[in-house]
């Protein structure tokens, strides 16, 4: 199926990004948001980042403005839904929430359109049932920064159609990212799961007093090679993301390994977040520059 108007419901740090990337790729993006102010700061963030873009060279200014011209922000969801062939929602990692959206834009999309979530916790079948289409719902996992990560995960649930996972990597493919089929659904997929052992293992390091936070990166970046070590990689994805994966994670297994850490609990209910609340296993300046550890 071919997709030229698309819907990202969610305009924080993946949503805008992903919509950007849709924009880029030729097609006609909806941006949605609940949050008038959450639109405003993604356009500014948005444009400060692809700006760079164009300075550096990498990109014309007027792939820029073409972009952004293809791009529209509304708190609307219906003025989002009603052309869309696509539906990306990244919005925060909670079930109910999930499904409230779910079945609310499913009565207002076009009856051909797909539903992907960039949920990489809770697979498409614990939401494909909010819909009256099932076979058109899938998992579609960015991973953070959107605008520079390859990898996409692709994954749809038993009802899933094959139209559906195909159209879903050709767009994939389509924004000059690399799909990665899932054949089977699985919590966390490929990509977290791997990386929940190194960062479980980094917090129980921490947790026994057995090396700092800080130390504990710099094993990770200049001994096995990481752009950035678990801690610094949890502050920027959001420590809440951490707490609500596992959470999930926990409700779906009842393993009470797969619970969030203490320390990670503890952040969380502090309201230590990372670097979009300037303090997390680091403390930030406003411009999110790194001024050292918090503890």
């Amino acid at each position: 199926m071919d997709v030229n108007n698309v819907l990202v419901v969610g305009a924080g740090a993946m949503g805008r990004q992903i919509a950007m990337l849709c924009a880029l790729s030729g097609r006609n993006v909806a941006l949605v948001d609940v949050d008038a102010g959450m639109l405003t700061t993604a356009e500014q963030e948005l444009r400060s980042r692809i700006g760079r873009n164009v300075e550096k060279g990498r990109l014309a200014q007027e792939q820029m403005d073409a972009a952004f011209g293809r791009m529209r922000m509304t708190t609307s969801l219906e003025e989002g839904a009603a052309d869309a062939d696509f539906l990306i929602e990244a919005i925060v990692e909670k079930v109910d929430v999930k499904r409230d959206l779910l079945s609310k834009v499913d009565k207002i999309l076009p009856p051909h359109a797909i539903i992907a979530t960039n949920s990489s916790t809770i697979v498409s079948s614990r939401l494909a049932d909010a819909t009256s289409r099932p076979d058109r719902v899938c998992n579609m996992h960015f991973f953070n920064p959107a605008l520079v990560m390859k990898c996409v995960e692709v994954l749809g649930n038993p009802e899933t159609s094959e139209e559906t996972i195909e159209t879903t990597v050709a767009l994939t493919k389509s924004i000059g990212k690399s799909p990665v089929l899932l054949r089977q659904e699985i919590s966390g997929f490929v990509a977290n799961r791997l990386l929940a052992g190194i960062q479980d293992e980094a917090v129980s390091l921490y947790e026994k007093g057995i090396a700092s936070v800080a130390d504990i990166d710099t094993a990770a970046r200049e001994a096995l090679g990481h752009p950035m070590g678990p801690f610094e990689l949890m502050d920027m994805t959001g420590i809440d993301v951490n707490f609500y994966v596992r959470t999930a994670r926990f409700e779906e297994s009842r393993d009470e390994a797969q619970k969030p850490k203490r320390a990670v609990v503890e952040k969380f209910e502090r309201g230590e977040l990372g670097r979009k609340t300037g303090v997390g296993w680091y403390r930030y300046d406003s411009a999110g520059k790194k001024l050292g550890p918090a503890d």
